[in-house]
């Protein structure tokens, strides 16, 4: 987490390059460092980042394995939905009314979402 305290100046890192590293080490904390005042990098222990890395990674991944199971859910009571005879089925001349219907539905779902503004 960066605070104020892990803020400051190139210079002053430069200046005191050994202890920030040290610090660095034993906090885990990233350094962000500034240049006439405004942020412009994060310097961070390498462990630290590669644990940063890691979970990213896992999150990554748990995140693909939720999406895959979501679809396979989907397609299962999609492929029930046909065995059930629970389908529609459409021609050229019907799907431009389908598209418009989905439209709507979308727009009138986006509105509840947004409070009806």
């Amino acid at each position: 987490m960066i605070t104020l305290e892990n803020i400051h100046s190139l210079t002053d890192f430069k200046r005191n390059t050994a202890a920030y590293v040290e610090k660095m080490k034993e906090t885990k904390a990233p350094l962000v460092l500034t240049v006439n005042g405004e942020a412009e990098l994060v310097v961070q222990n390498a462990e630290a980042y590669q644990e940063l890395l890691d979970r990213i990674r896992q999150i990554e991944e748990e995140l693909r394995r939720v999406k895959l199971e979501a679809l396979r859910s989907a397609i299962a009571v999609g492929v029930k939905q046909i065995e059930e005879g629970e389908y529609a089925e459409y021609d050229e001349g019907s799907v431009t009314t389908l598209m418009e219907d989905i439209k709507v539905r979308g727009r009138k779902r986006k509105q509840a979402k947004d409070g009806g503004a």
